[in-house]
This record gives structure tokens, sequence and C-alpha cells, in this order.
């Protein structure tokens, strides 16, 4: 997936222009080309991103899909179990605190320097959340589960910022491709780990020792970190003459990356595209560990097809979605791909009718994640080039809470839904939630200027 830019000179521009964005011709001296720039993924900093990639996926499958499964054999009804998308609320509030770790020092652990010392604290943090939540006892108080899946989403939400900071400061422009592409295969290893391998772990050995394996895995992070340099930090902007120095903070680092965000005429219908273009996904994703059991699948079958087969399938539709958005450009790409996403939960409705057919299932988890890879390679081709490379880090924060705001908040009424609808119908109710989305985007893209033409 290749990103071109009107003015790549304008420091003050997207480093991803979707107005000028334009598929780039293939040819002999092209596909050299591709072979010269894969040399990047050589560089020793790539496997950091990687290892941190995967301490960052890691959490993500306990609060909520590993949990679910746990939560549905202890015997909590589908409401309660929807209600449990809301642990992931701190993913939405992240960017509330994100400048706070930006630049205030941490207590000791600032002696390892500034993003090291933020990593490591919340990785032991996020160790101790992992080993509560595999103690408690879903069915004799799930209220405590809750608070402890909770901490477990505000420790992972907190190293999400660090991870994602520290991949920035240590990188080139250059290599920010190859270091977003390393960092998602990392965690989706992660989410694999803390996924299928959590559910062979309970299958053989029970929850509690599930849970403590996963805890034992944030290590990876924290042994990478301790063993990887600090980046350098930049020099802070002096203060305007006459401001004074908190003020001066508050402003560069708080209001200013907002502030240029919201310069932009459609940002409100923007933000609400976010929310909306993988709700139908979200709302389906909620039950589907829920509907796997009901269906008479094992935690070991849920765990070989749902989690790594449905791996692969995620990994083969994010490689399609790249080259889609190659060919078609990054709008296009996400109609496309969005139709696709919403035609997949159709296939829900084939296997609820069906009920336990081993090879359906596959069939059905292969043509949803795959759509949903596609999906998502389009979105966050999205999501970056509405960034300002000046507020990277803040804007892309506030972005992704806004997709994750759709993911747990407005998602965690699907188990409401399924405890008062047949399956069949809450599926289809699920890929009609997608219908808002889509139609904004047609839209915006109506309302988007059209491309110039390339530069000679």
């Amino acid at each position: 997936m290749e990103e071109s830019v009107c003015q790549p000179g304008a420091a003050q521009k997207p480093a991803f222009d979707l107005a000028c964005y334009h598929p780039c011709p293939m040819g002999p001296s092209s596909f050299s080309r591709w072979f010269e720039a894969a040399a990047v993924y050589r560089d020793r900093r790539m496997l950091a991103i990687l290892l941190l990639g995967f301490s960052s996926g890691l959490p993500l499958a306990l609060s909520f899909q590993t949990l679910s499964v746990w939560l549905t054999e202890s015997g909590v009804d589908k409401t309660a179990i929807g209600l449990f998308a809301l642990v992931g609320l701190p993913y939405t509030l992240k960017f509330l605190w994100a400048p706070l770790m930006d630049r205030l020092p941490l207590p000791l652990f600032g002696r390892l320097g500034r993003r090291r010392g933020w990593g490591i604290a919340t990785q032991l943090a996020l160790m101790g959340a992992v080993l509560g939540l595999g103690a408690s006892d879903p069915a004799a108080d799930p209220w405590l589960t809750a608070a402890l899946a909770m901490g477990v989403a505000f420790c992972s939400a907190s190293q999400d910022i660090v991870v994602d900071a520290y991949r920035v400061d240590i990188l080139e422009e250059r290599s920010y491709g190859a270091g977003a592409a390393t960092i998602v295969l990392g965690y989706r290893m992660g989410m694999l780990v803390s996924g299928a391998g959590a559910l062979y772990l309970a299958d053989w050995f029970g929850w509690q020792a599930a849970y403590t394996a996963m805890a034992a895995l944030v290590a990876v992070g924290i042994a990478t970190l301790l063993l990887s340099p600090e980046p350098r930090a930049p020099e802070p902007e002096p203060a305007p003459a006459g401001t004074p120095g908190r003020r001066h903070w508050l402003r560069e680092m708080v209001v200013d990356p907002f502030a240029d965000f919201m310069r932009r005429p459609e940002w409100l219908l923007i933000l609400l595209f976010i929310l909306l273009y993988k709700f139908g996904d979200a709302v389906a994703g909620v039950m589907s560990n829920p509907f796997y059991i009901e269906m008479g699948f094992s935690k070991s079958e849920i765990a070989s097809v749902s989690k790594i087969f449905g791996l692969g399938a995620t990994i083969a539709g994010g490689f399609l979605g790249g080259v889609v958005v190659s060919r078609m450009g990054v709008m296009k790409s996400l109609l496309v791909c969005g139709f696709l996403q919403m035609a997949s939960n159709l296939m829900f409705v084939v296997q609820a009718q069906a009920g336990y057919h081993l090879g359906l299932l596959t069939l059905t988890i292969g043509l949803e994640n795959l759509s949903g890879g596609m999906g998502t390679a389009a979105f966050v081709a999205y999501l970056s080039g509405l960034c300002n490379p000046a507020y990277t880090a803040t804007q892309y924060a506030l972005l992704s809470s806004f997709m994750a705001f759709g993911r747990t908040v407005l998602a965690s009424s699907g188990g409401w839904l399924a405890e008062r609808l047949d399956w069949v119908l809450f599926f289809l109710l699920s890929t009609a939630a997608a219908l808002p989305g889509l139609l904004l985007l047609a839209w915006l893209m109506g309302r988007a200027p059209r491309p110039r033409a390339a530069a000679p």
C-alpha cells in the first residue's frame, strides 16, 4: 500500500492527503522499488516493534472475547455479557490521559526514560490486573470480575499509548509504514495467544491457570523495553512571550491538536462516520462467542477455527485490503470493503439456521475475518490520513477512541438484543446496523474534493 501527498514538503499537512490520493501505476521499475523498500524490515528496531505489538495485543481478548466464554460457562446471562463490553471504555477515553503520559515524568520509573518508564510501569500494573482477573469467580461475584476486567483494559489502553508513541519516536518517516505493518502483525499474534491459547489452556487446566500464563507473557513487553534504547525526547518549543509555562503546555498538548482537527468543515460528520463504520461488525462480535457455545462448539473448536484460522483470514484480508487501497484509493476502498463486511454478517444467519456444523463455521469465520481485515486496512489508512504530523499521537488517540466507542458502548446493547431475539433476527439486525455508516460514507465521498492530477 503506497501513500502519496500533493506537497510532501509541507510540514503541517497530513502525511496522507485523502484529497490528492491516487493509485500508483505498476511497471518493472515499480516492482524493483518494492523489493528495495522491503529491506526496511531487516532493521533491528522492527523486532522490538513486533514484540511490543505482541505485548499490546495480548490483553485485549482477556478483558472481553476470552472472558465472554468464561462468563457463558459460568451461567452469566446474555444481557450482562453484552454489558461487559463496557469494560473497554478505557480504549475509548485514552486520549484524556495521553498528554499526561507524553509529558509528565514518572517517579522512580522515570530513571529509565520517558517512554520506557511509563511503559514498564503500565506493564507491571497490567500483569497484576490479569492475575487478579484470573483469580476472580464470575458466577459468585460478577461485579468484582467486571471491575478487574476494567483494570486490565485501563492498563492495556495506557500501554497502547506508550507503544504507539515509542514506535513513532524510534523510526524515521520513511519507516512508518513498515513499523505500522510490523506492530499490527505483533498485535495479532498477541490476540491469538490470549484468544486461542487461553482457550486451550482453560480447556486443559482451568481458567485461573490460563490467566496466570497470560500474565506471565506480559514479561515479553517488559524485557523488550529494558533491552531497547530510550528514544531522544524532542526539544520543547519555547513559550510565546508573556505566556505562563503551564498555560503554554496546556495549549500545546491539549488544545492545539483538537483545534487543528476541528478546522475541517465536516469534522463532526467525520467523527460520526468513524463511530459507525464498523458498528455492524461490533454488534455481531459482542455475542459471537456465546453464539458459538450455544451452537454446541467446544472451546478447542472455537480456538482452532475462530482464533487460529480466523487470524490467518484476517492477515490475508489485511494484505488484500492494502492492494485494494493501492488500486482504488482510500474512499472507494472503504465503500467496497464496508459492503463486504456487511454482507459477511449474513453468514452468521446461515450458521444459526444450520446449528452445529464445523465446516460451515470455518467458512463463516473465514469470510467474516477476510472482509473484516480488508475493512480494517482501508480504515486505518483513512484514520492515518486525517492526522496532522504535528499532533499525530493525540489526534490518532482521539480518532481511535471514537472507533473504540462504537465497539464498546454502542455495541454493548448486543447482549440485550440477543436475549430478546433469536440468533437469526439478531444477526439480521447486526447486518442492518452497518448501513448508516455506509450511507454517511457515500455522502462524504460526494462532498470530497476531486483528486488533483499526480505530479509528473
